[in-house]
């Protein structure tokens, strides 16, 4: 099973165990780790999941598909390695994952 880390604005980290296909943001969601709320349920209609992709897996998770880009547009701290968690699918190939959740989602870890 895939793991995934998500390392608060503060550095606080948080590694939950991820089954193949589930998203970052559901992950995220039914571990209850701060910062990400997933207020669309995963249906790449909000920005409340946005994540900084940790740029060591940058060429393994990909870049962001055009609804993807447009929804991020609502998010604060939009950077070159932004992705929403809903758009992440865990996979084998990303076991280990990085995501960092920005300082404005954040809320004690």
């Amino acid at each position: 099973m895939p793991k995934v880390t998500y390392v608060s604005f503060d550095g606080q980290t948080r590694t939950v165990d991820v089954k193949d296909g589930v998203s970052v943001m559901e992950a995220a969601v039914r571990n209850d780790v701060p910062g990400i709320d997933g207020e669309c349920g995963g249906a790449c209609a909000c920005s409340t999941c946005h994540v900084h992709v940790d740029p060591a897996w940058l060429d393994r998770v990909g870049s962001a598909g055009e609804m993807e880009r447009d929804m991020l547009q609502f998010a604060s701290e939009v950077v070159a390695n932004s992705r929403l968690g809903c758009q992440i699918k865990a996979t084998p190939d990303l076991d280990g994952l990085v995501v960092h959740t920005p300082e404005r989602q954040q809320s004690a870890m």
